[in-house]
């Protein structure tokens, strides 16, 4: 590997203390599977506490729009709480649920007009790309510090909640953990023919993560995106269904329209539990990238202290606990230990090695080559 190879296969900083080997303990009971999309709202096990910064004691906003991609109940959950906490937003708040893309397209088009004040969720890239075109307000949450540098904007644009590898998924009446596909590339073996289903990578800040990085690893190799293509090209052929959305996605994949897709593994292990899917997932051999999700303020003075309080509210050390527990979040922040839920202290993770300043630069002209031609091409 020449000089130029080894920069780039460079590994990002990943919380070392969390996450670092090949295996994961989740809980006893699980057949190590999905999360994601369609959970019911969790027992109110640990009452979140907020404390409000400054800048969130002003005087209220009228009302609050959040743009989101998370999972619906645990979004309803969420919103549930923070109009407890904060009464005067009760019946307030509203939330559109979309992809991550689509959520950065929406806020594009409403620039000069916005409609949101908060951004819920999306990739590293898409925070930085919003922040960059001046869509984002810079503010600091009040538990802004525990969150490490390396998880957040220079200029407080936008901050991490949450960490989210991206793995295989099968569905487990169909396949087991030794017959589902092990790794990226045996996904492109002809025995999967008609046996994938996946959500629709465009809209989708996971699936775009996902397909470029398989892009990233070729490029990594030799500075080429061909190999990479190639093997999206044989995916592709494989690919019985391209969901619209990922509740499509789910039952395409319970109902075996395909027995395999890729997502990410907070979905593959909260799905069986809450929604008793019949998933199982596999740990890919060459490493899951790890997608940094964040959360931004939506420039809009008209919404601005309460997407600050709500902010605020989300990151409170107590939440981040909450939702780890309940939805196998990892959070960005370090959370105390006697606060960890019992997977997350033995969670170790096989992570892709990945230059995300590279993936950056590269990622909008791979999955443009992607949609042009590849998909539905095989």
């Amino acid at each position: 590997m020449n000089e130029k190879s080894r920069k780039i296969m460079q590994s990002s900083t990943f919380r070392p203390r969390l996450l670092a080997g090949v295996a994961i303990a989740a809980a006893s009971t699980l057949l190590l599977a999905g999360c994601a999309g369609d959970v019911e709202a969790p027992p109110a096990t640990q009452k979140p506490t907020s404390e409000p910064s400054a800048e969130a004691t002003q005087t209220p906003s009228e009302s609050l729009t959040i743009y989101t991609g998370r999972d619906k109940d645990e979004v309803a959950w969420v919103v549930s709480e923070f109009e407890k906490a904060h009464p005067e937003y009760a019946g307030k708040v509203t939330t559109v649920i979309a992809g991550a893309q689509d959520n950065l397209d929406r806020m594009r088009a409403e620039a000069s007009n916005p409609q949101a004040g908060f951004l819920w969720g999306g990739t590293q890239q898409q925070f930085e790309q919003a922040a960059k075109e001046g869509l984002l307000a810079e503010y600091v949450p009040a538990n802004g510090d525990a969150v490490p540098a390396q998880y957040k904007d220079p200029g407080n644009k936008w901050i991490a909640e949450m960490l989210l590898p991206e793995v295989i998924i099968y569905n487990s009446n169909i396949l087991t953990a030794e017959t589902a596909p092990q790794d990226w590339s045996e996904l492109g073996d002809e025995k999967w023919k008609d046996q994938i289903v996946i959500r629709d990578v465009m809209p989708s800040g996971t699936m775009r993560t996902i397909y470029a990085s398989i892009v990233y690893s070729a490029f990594a190799a030799d500075g080429s995106p061909d190999a990479g293509y190639e093997l999206l090209k044989k995916i592709d052929a494989n690919t019985v269904s391209y969901a619209a959305n990922p509740d499509d996605m789910y039952t395409q994949l319970d109902q075996g329209t395909g027995s395999v897709t890729v997502w990410n593994m907070q979905d593959a292990l909260i799905q069986p539990l809450k929604n008793n899917r019949p998933w199982g997932y596999i740990m890919p051999k060459s490493g899951a990238p790890v997608l940094v999700d964040g959360v931004g303020i939506i420039e809009n003075d008209k919404q601005e202290v309460a997407a600050q309080a709500f902010m605020d509210f989300l990151m409170e050390e107590g939440m981040q606990a909450k939702l780890a527990t309940d939805y196998y979040q990892i959070p960005a922040m370090e959370i105390a230990a006697d606060s960890q839920p019992e997977w997350m202290k033995d969670f170790k993770l096989n992570e892709a090695k990945i230059d995300w300043a590279v993936f950056a630069e590269h990622q909008d002209e791979w999955m443009t080559y992607w949609v042009d031609n590849i998909k539905d091409k095989g």
